[in-house]
């Protein structure tokens, strides 16, 4: 039952990704194939959350070769979580992309976007339950490739030029990331995350150190993280709404997800890591500064996505249980609010068409609905009380005041970044809803209704973290004991061995 459920999230996904080429010509048998079968890795998930609260780490082993020989699936209370809060997204995202009629555009290639939709969410689910270092590079290249289908889809010359930056930033931290299972399989044998874990002490300790920063650059070019966050802010603007949704609220928080794993379960620190810290820092910082500097509505919200992936640092580099029950809320909460935000932006371009906040100033602003939608997540992402943004970076700074060194600063840095959020948030605001006298009234808003239920079912998700996060920031806290408690994940996958 238990392997049943691990694998699942994976295999379902590629094979409807499948089964939904051989549908290409019926695009509504395309639709229903991917809506059910998000809908029973969504319920999947649950399950798997369920049994992880209940019973610890959970493992399975395929093809009847024990670990650490065979290929080893996990779900413990941090990726199930964050598997089943990623694929609630994915699920909203296919509904939003089918109302808007995305799939169905009648582009060069239309067939193909449930087929790559599918299968980059088989490589998501991948990447959270993977019980090693080569199945996590597989996980990471079933992303590549459907998402570079999914980013050119329909393509003009810019998002071709976009497409080739994310692909070729993604081969080269592609590249990195062989290298770096190549020099563990070296060190000590093995790539299996659990017997890595066991064994690594033995590694002299300039060894560990550098596959510690070699692993932190690779998954933090995934991340988006400055100074490794150039290609960012020029790929995801130029994609449609719902496939900026999904690359924006999930591809990145993979890369997060991959850096607390390998960086907690491998390389455990005793205090704070200043490297990270500063590294926190600076991406907090630049971040925000640069959306505070931009014209473009996608392109302002693409570097606050690149700014808040230094909250998530921030509680990693305390290395202690407060801060990453920090990170882990931090993590939920934004996979909902910046899919929520692109969603949002992606009808008010509909609408005007247009993406620059000079000419949405002048044009009629969207819809009181569309307003509505916008404002409950932009407030969360300032950080406003009481949405679950305040409460994670109040978990974050709470943690970080216990602290001395550099992390003084890093609580200024994020205190800074929230004020410089809400105040581009304010601007954004002004210059696409707020009403004038040299501005036409607002409509009525005449799109589908799925694109708003989709949209705003993402929305009360987000909603919905902040009315639960005394469950949710116990669950945390939970997996940040897990996570700096490694005994319970090398006996789920070693067994009696794992000692």
């Amino acid at each position: 039952m238990t392997a049943w459920l691990l694998v699942a999230p994976m295999l379902l996904p590629v094979l409807a990704a499948g089964v939904s080429f051989t549908l290409s010509g019926s695009r509504v048998a395309q639709q229903l194939l991917g809506v059910g079968v998000l809908t029973l890795v969504l319920a999947d998930s649950v399950m798997l959350l369920v049994m992880a609260e209940r019973d610890g780490p959970r493992a399975a082993t395929l093809g009847g070769w024990p670990a650490p020989l065979g290929i080893t699936l996990l779900a413990d209370r941090l990726s199930a979580l964050l598997l089943m809060v990623s694929v609630a997204v994915a699920l909203a995202v296919l509904v939003f992309s089918i109302g808007q009629g995305f799939a169905d555009s009648g582009r060069s290639s239309p067939y193909a976007f449930h087929p790559a939709y599918l299968l980059l969410t088989g490589g998501i689910c991948l990447a959270y339950l993977a019980g090693d270092l080569f199945n996590l590079f597989v996980a990471f290249e079933m992303m590549l490739t459907s998402s570079y289908v999914l980013i050119t889809l329909g393509a003009g010359a810019d998002r071709i030029r976009a497409g080739m930056t994310y692909t070729i930033t993604s081969l080269a931290s592609s590249l990195l990331f062989l290298t770096s299972i190549a020099l563990c399989y070296a060190a000590v044998g093995t790539v299996n995350l659990a017997d890595l874990s066991r064994r690594m002490d033995a590694v002299p300790d300039g060894m560990v150190a550098a596959l510690s920063v070699l692993l932190l650059v690779v998954f933090g070019i995934k991340a988006a993280a400055v100074p490794l966050h150039f290609w960012l802010p020029d790929s995801y603007p130029t994609a449609p709404a719902p496939i900026t949704a999904v690359f924006a609220a999930l591809l990145t928080k993979v890369g997060v997800y991959a850096m607390v794993r390998t960086q907690t379960l491998l390389f455990p620190r005793d205090g704070t890591w200043t490297l990270l810290a500063i590294a926190a820092i600076v991406t907090l910082l630049v971040g925000v500064l640069g959306a505070v500097a931009q014209d473009d509505i996608n392109r302002l919200l693409s570097f606050v996505l690149v700014s808040h992936i230094g909250f998530m640092l921030f509680g990693l580099a305390l290395f202690d249980v407060p801060g990453l029950t920090g990170t882990v809320l931090y993590t939920v909460h934004h996979i909902a609010v910046q899919a929520g935000l692109f969603l949002v932006a992606g009808i008010v371009v509909r609408l005007a068409g247009t993406a620059s906040l000079t000419r949405l100033a002048r044009a009629a602003p969207p819809p009181p609905v569309v307003a509505g939608l916008f404002l409950v997540p932009a407030l969360s992402l300032a950080g406003i009380p009481p949405t679950s943004g305040f409460v994670a970076k109040f978990v974050l700074l709470q943690a970080g005041g216990e602290h001395g060194g550099a992390v003084p600063v890093l609580v200024g840095a994020a205190l800074v970044t929230s004020l410089l959020t809400l105040y581009a948030m304010a601007r954004l605001w002004r210059a696409v809803f707020s009403a004038g006298p040299e501005r036409p009234p607002p409509g009525r808003y005449p799109g589908n209704v799925l694109i708003l239920g989709a949209a705003a079912g993402i929305v009360l998700t987000g909603v919905g973290i902040a009315v639960g996060a005394g469950e949710l920031g116990r669950i945390s806290e939970r997996a940040a004991h897990d996570l700096l408690e490694r005994d319970g994940y090398r006996e789920a996958v070693l067994g009696e061995e794992a000692g």
